[in-house]
């Protein structure tokens, strides 16, 4: 069954899909290196290397080999650095903001029986305009439109309008076998009217849920699990991050420093309020990753390898989000981060392709739902995991505490990957 690709990127989101049995028919990405690892990797692949803006339903019809009304199924993950909670939050103020719009325009243009959006999860407190707005004194702005979660309550509406129920689900790629923790949205529209269901963990760390646990960084990139890197480019902490990192035990942080040299590294960071888990981070075998980012070198995203004084590799970043090790990436080594730490994880587009097949062999079965929806619905599906300890009572933590026993977590049996068959 084919499908539409929008914001296509690394393919992560695409990738996930074909491996629940669907068939990119064409796809939309202006980012060149992307473009270049697609046509690499999917040779005949109809590819639109542009902006978003420069392309109609139409367009991507034809180049799919499609017909308007009968395409099954559209998806995307428009840019959501204008909604992250780490960004500046500007939303529609920023252009990548706007994208959801352009995705909501190729909807209305193909009239597709289902999409498939994916976003981060600053997206549901974001407002149509920032406090922050740079027009806040020039023209008049409804009131409404500062309230948190008025862009998400918008979008929903939009798509109302033209039809499309929509059941918003949070989840963490954890939750259903991936190695890493990782918190998005996922939109499932249908014209058809019915309200779709998403699946339920299939792993935890919590004893009471008697799942298998979860997936670890061991079970992705050690040695001992039979990793070879395909792509061991990395681009390193410098000699300063890496003399602060040194001295961190794995599965420590900044945390496991002196406090002078905690001080001394973090400068005035160290006075913030919160966590900052993520600084000078060295990252452990016995857990499940951090959400890979676009730039692992950072102090205050670090994401450091377990056993080497080092960044995390480009192939070992891909092997978290778990793309095939044939996936070839191109572009410069910043451009291959890039396009990896944005990417959806592959494993969540293969649940969300599983749902959404059911949901289309049911339309095609029986039509419209005999209880016809038009609104939206919001679903938690513990989204939020935490999985370690870092700071408890006063004592700092290294090594591999478990967030729920308090003790080594190392003795647990060995998760058995779970086949992803829902039919």
């Amino acid at each position: 069954m084919k499908f539409i690709s929008l914001f296509s990127g690394g393919m992560g989101l695409d990738l996930g899909l074909e491996m629940a049995g669907f068939d990119c028919a064409t796809c939309v990405e202006n980012d060149a290196d992307a473009v270049k690892t697609i046509k690499h990797n999917k040779l005949g692949l109809s590819v639109f290397d542009t902006s978003i803006v420069n392309v109609t339903g139409n367009d991507l019809i034809k180049a799919g080999g499609l017909e308007l009304g009968l395409v099954p199924l559209v998806v995307g993950g428009p840019p959501c650095q204008a909604f992250s909670v780490f960004g500046n939050r500007l939303g529609l103020e920023d252009a990548r903001g706007q994208m959801l719009f352009e995705f909501l325009r190729i909807i209305t243009e193909t009239k597709p029986a289902v999409f498939l959006m994916e976003n981060v999860r600053g997206l549901l407190s974001m407002s149509i305009v920032p406090e922050k707005s740079s027009k806040n004194k020039k023209i008049d702005i409804p009131s409404e439109y500062y309230n948190k979660g008025s862009l998400v309550n918008l979008l929903f509406k939009e798509f109302n309008k033209i039809g499309y129920h929509v059941d918003c689900f949070v989840v963490n790629s954890v939750n259903y076998g991936a190695p890493q923790i990782r918190e998005r949205l996922l939109f499932i529209g249908n014209r058809y009217g019915y309200k779709v269901d998403f699946r339920n963990p299939l792993y935890s760390n919590r004893p009471d849920d008697n799942l298998p646990p979860f997936m670890t960084l061991g079970d992705a990139i050690a040695k001992s699990s039979g990793f070879i890197d395909p792509c061991p480019e990395i681009m390193n902490f410098s000699p300063r991050k890496l003399k602060y990192l040194s001295m961190v035990p794995p599965g420590g942080n900044w945390r496991s420093l002196p406090v002078d040299i905690q001080m001394e590294s973090m400068g005035k960071s160290w006075y913030l309020k919160g966590g900052r888990s993520a600084y000078w981070r060295k990252l452990s075998y016995a857990f499940p990753s951090p959400t890979v980012v676009t730039m692992p070198n950072h102090a205050g995203t670090s994401m450091c390898h377990p056993e080497e004084l080092r960044a995390i590799s480009v192939g070992e970043a891909a092997a978290i989000q778990e793309f095939p090790t044939t996936w070839e990436f191109k572009g410069t080594t910043a451009s291959k981060y890039k396009q990896v730490g944005n990417a959806v994880p592959t494993r969540l587009g293969r649940v969300a392709g599983k749902v959404i097949m059911e949901l289309l062999t049911t339309i095609e079965q029986d039509g419209m739902a005999k209880k016809y929806r038009c609104n939206h619905t919001i679903t938690h599906i513990r989204p939020h995991v935490r999985t370690r300890t870092f700071w408890k009572n006063g004592e700092s933590f290294s090594g591999d505490v478990s967030y729920y026993l308090d003790d080594d977590i190392s003795e647990e049996p060995q998760a058995e990957q779970l086949e992803l068959d829902f039919g």
